[in-house]
């Protein structure tokens, strides 16, 4: 079981930056990869990024690629996402996630093992 608690959200001007963090419980962090999603008002939820167990790999949207940066520590168990530039459009709920499957497949959503309850950003223009 692996519970995860986000954190970090807020309310910010188009251009500032925000760094969210993502505390995990469990054992067996290391073995899940990592990622976050979000879900604008009105939207369905959407792909972020995810990070692969080691770290070594992740994964971008096309959207946030070249200003987000997520990163895991797997001795604290925690994720980082590091929003930089950000846009009114970033404007959501983001969620902390993990999956015993690998970060590639994650991206899909499908099968997501555990949800955190989600952390308000706000951007405006």
């Amino acid at each position: 079981q692996v519970q995860l608690v986000e954190s970090g959200g807020g309310l910010v001007q188009a251009g500032a930056s925000l760094t969210l963090s993502c505390a995990a419980s469990g054992r067996t962090f290391s073995s899940y990869a990592m990622g976050w999603f979000r879900q604008a008002p009105g939207k369905e939820r959407e792909f972020v990024v995810t990070i692969s167990r080691s770290g070594g790999i992740a994964y971008y949207a096309d959207s946030v690629k070249g200003r987000f940066t997520i990163s895991r520590d797997n001795v604290k168990k925690t994720v980082t996402l590091q929003m930089n530039s950000l846009k009114p459009e970033d404007t959501a709920v983001y969620y902390c996630a993990a999956d015993i499957g690998t970060a590639q497949a994650m991206r899909v959503m499908a099968g997501v093992d555990y949800w955190g309850k989600g952390t308000l950003v706000t951007v405006s223009s």
